[in-house]
């Protein structure tokens, strides 16, 4: 029987193999929002920090959703993941996830809570790869590729995806979920 080999593109995940040390990687999940020619990019989902998206985003209407670490690339910047279509300049990712749009829309769609924490996330950063650099490193076996769905990405507890998608891709993998975060202090 043939095993099916999953690619790089878009709406595949990332998950960073175990010993891994980067900080922003270490135990990571990336939902790849674009994988071509030129390079790639996605959104780490996985990784909550302790702020409020009103802590980072001043002048914007009070919404009580959490932010997330997104990557190392603009930190200074926020970017999000939702779920509504409607929103204009959108680029959808998988069925019926969408990365950014228009921030303007977004504000008034908090307005008239049009638009709940159960919508939209929220990210810090990007991570984001030259050119064949992505390719190498998934030849160097630093990330397993996965298919995703909806509910993952968008999942009221994140902080648990890593784990939980290795316990889930067999015996090879479960033993990898028990790794430590930081194996000298084994």
């Amino acid at each position: 029987m043939e095993k099916h080999i999953i690619k790089p593109q878009q709406g595949i995940i990332l998950i960073s193999e175990p010993s891994l040390r980067d900080f922003y990687f270490r135990q990571s999940i990336v939902l790849l929002a674009e994988h071509n020619e030129q390079g790639s990019f996605g959104i780490i989902i996985n990784k909550p920090i302790e702020a409020q998206l009103n802590d980072v985003m001043k002048d914007f209407p009070d919404f009580d959703a959490p932010v997330y670490l997104g990557g190392p690339v603009k930190t200074d910047s926020i970017f999000f993941l939702h779920t509504k279509p409607e929103i204009d300049d959108s680029l959808e990712i998988m069925k019926g996830l969408y990365w950014g749009g228009d921030i303007e829309t977004i504000r008034e769609m908090i307005k008239l809570h049009e638009i709940t924490e159960k919508d939209i996330r929220f990210y810090v950063g990007y991570a984001g790869w030259d050119a064949e650099q992505l390719d190498r490193e998934i030849s160097e076996k630093s990330w397993i590729l996965s298919h995703t769905t909806l509910t993952e990405v968008i999942h009221p507890n994140p902080t648990d995806l890593w784990r939980a998608h290795l316990m889930n891709m067999g015996k090879d993998y479960a033993m990898w979920a028990n790794f430590p975060t930081d194996p000298s202090f084994n």
